[in-house]
């Protein structure tokens, strides 16, 4: 770099360092899990459900995407709000699912088997306000099925 001063140089690197770190850290995190939600504990009969609660635009987003595993009866509750008709996908996220649309009252309208890392699309069968994300096969493995209802939908609160 002729006609540069030497000073110049060196606090054009100085600023470039830093940079190129926060530039690398937004990538990573753009590839990793979300951070640990709040919890909620829900169930169905006899069947206990950690739940991370997924109530803001940004953390439905992301959801489980690049989770490597899920531990037994933990799973995503989704909170949309009004019902309307919902739909969910697998981008990004490296974990089987069964996905199960849930309405104001907590009863379960469909379940949803879905294929890690597709973009298929899986829909609510009508209007629903929540989505519940489990381990494939969860719900069919405890005989939980659509019409099901779901304890502790109340005390979620609305999404942010």
């Amino acid at each position: 770099m002729q006609g540069m001063n030497r000073p110049l140089m060196v606090s054009v690197g100085w600023l470039l360092g830093p940079l190129c770190l926060m530039a690398a850290q937004l990538v990573q995190a753009q590839n990793a899990p979300q951070a640990a939600l709040r919890e909620a504990e829900l169930s169905s009969g006899i069947h206990l459900i950690r739940a991370e609660v997924a109530d803001t635009f940004a953390t439905r987003q992301v959801g489980l995407m690049f989770r490597q595993k899920m531990a037994a009866n933990h799973g995503m509750i989704f909170l949309f709000g009004a019902p309307a008709g919902q739909c969910m996908w697998m981008k990004n996220t490296l974990l089987p699912l069964s996905v199960a649309f849930i309405d104001e009252q907590g009863i379960i309208v469909n379940i949803e088997d879905m294929a890690p890392q597709t973009e298929n699309s899986h829909c609510s069968l009508r209007p629903v306000s929540y989505a519940l994300e489990m381990n494939l096969g969860w719900f069919a493995s405890r005989g939980i099925v659509p019409g099901t209802r779901l304890m502790g939908i109340e005390r979620l609160g609305k999404p942010r």
